[in-house]
């Protein structure tokens, strides 16, 4: 038994609610502030024009990804208070169909039939609104959808990712100034895939060339745009 106390557990599915926003506002801030900046600069822009863009972007970006947040996950705390507000009347109204209902669950995972009744029991005597919501509807605590933290999470995620490729821009030589800001945004993207990937307890490799793909081909795109529309506008 003190065998089993001293052998503490630590799962990431805790951390999933904030590091998805975490992940998404600083990715998004990186690459979207990053690709601005070099199709701004691919199109022969100043420098100070180039500021102003980027300093623009990295505030709506921060205020665009806050109230994105906000909003879908509390369509997403909408619907789950809505679907608990059903399964409550639907125990108030027909308690014995809810409970086979969770015996048919517990049964479908594996557990013997007179076993199942039992636990669906103890389980109903104890918080039989909590006991559906986990086994029925797969709600939990620690997926439970919190609006103010992911809108909260996200902008100041994206205003740090959005800061990065930013502040090359002011000391970079502007003639130098995309693939500056590019490698800079890469390596910081890359920084970003290990990092997230080492708090939810995944594989770094590919999250590493995942967030760099995406982050390479974006800027790339923006740049040759901007190269185009330099040249046709010059």
């Amino acid at each position: 038994m003190s065998r089993l106390h001293s052998h503490p557990e630590r799962h990431a599915g805790s951390r999933i609610g904030w590091l998805r926003a975490a992940v998404l506002g600083a990715n998004d801030g990186i690459v979207s502030t990053a690709s601005l900046i070099v199709g701004v600069a691919a199109a022969e822009t100043s420098r100070s024009g180039v500021i102003v863009a980027g300093v623009a972007a990295l505030f709506a970006g921060a205020m665009s990804m806050a109230a994105g947040e906000y909003v879908s996950v509390s369509s997403q705390s909408d619907t789950e208070k809505a679907d608990l507000a059903r399964e409550r009347a639907e125990l108030d109204q027909q308690p014995d169909f809810e409970r086979e209902e969770l015996i048919r669950i517990y049964e479908a995972r594996g557990v013997e039939r007179k076993t199942a009744v039992a636990v669906a029991d103890q389980m109903m005597a104890k918080d039989a609104l909590s006991a559906h919501a986990r086994d029925e509807l797969g709600m939990s605590d620690t997926t439970a959808a919190r609006p103010l933290q992911a809108a909260v999470t996200s902008a100041l995620t994206f205003t740090a990712g959005a800061a990065a490729p930013l502040l090359v821009v002011p000391f970079a030589p502007i003639s130098l100034l995309v693939p500056i800001v590019a490698i800079v945004s890469l390596f910081c993207l890359a920084i970003l895939g290990f990092v997230g990937a080492r708090i939810g307890g995944a594989p770094a490799g590919p999250s590493v060339l995942r967030v760099s793909f995406w982050g390479a081909l974006a800027m790339a795109v923006t740049a040759g745009i901007g190269s185009l529309f330099g040249t046709v506008i010059g």
